[in-house]
């Protein structure tokens, strides 16, 4: 059936394939958070173990949430390994220990990477492809890196 939404085909089209990177930048966040918590060692394992499995929780509901958002928009969600790979920011490298100062570094870097690519999308979904429903949605999803960023740099100190 067709999407009539009030945005342009070839509008839905550029922010579902931008919102396809942001799909596989979350899914390999909850892949590498999900190996922080099962790999995870060090003599404050339980607290922070615990922490990895509240973010690998929140990490697979934004996973969904943006897949959903690409449906909504007329388009399927790429759903492989293998396109993820293709799509994503971020890199599968897990050379570091498995300590949690390690761990977390790993984390954040990815989280702020996420931040950033979120940031340049946000002017661009509402302005260029006049769709602001998207635009406010990834500013919601932003909201939460920056919070679980920040919390990570806490953990640094």
């Amino acid at each position: 059936m067709k999407t009539s939404i009030g945005i342009s085909a070839e509008n839905r089209e550029v922010v579902a394939h931008q919102l396809a990177i942001l799909l596989a930048d979350e899914f390999v966040l909850y892949t590498k958070t999900l190996n922080a918590h099962w790999n995870l060692e060090g003599m404050d394992f339980h607290s922070v173990h615990l922490y990895f499995e509240e973010l690998y929780t929140q990490s697979a509901q934004i996973v969904d949430d943006v897949a959903e958002r690409i449906r909504q928009l007329g388009h399927y969600a790429p759903a492989t390994l293998k396109n993820f790979l293709q799509l994503t920011h971020l890199t599968e490298q897990d050379e570091d220990g498995n300590d949690s100062r390690s761990l977390i570094k790993k984390l954040l870097s990815d989280h702020e990477s996420i931040i950033a690519f979120i940031r340049g999308n946000i002017d661009e979904f509402a302005e260029a492809h006049k769709d602001a429903g998207t635009s406010d949605y990834i500013t919601g999803l932003m909201e939460k890196h920056e919070k679980t960023a920040w919390m990570l740099r806490a953990h640094l100190k």
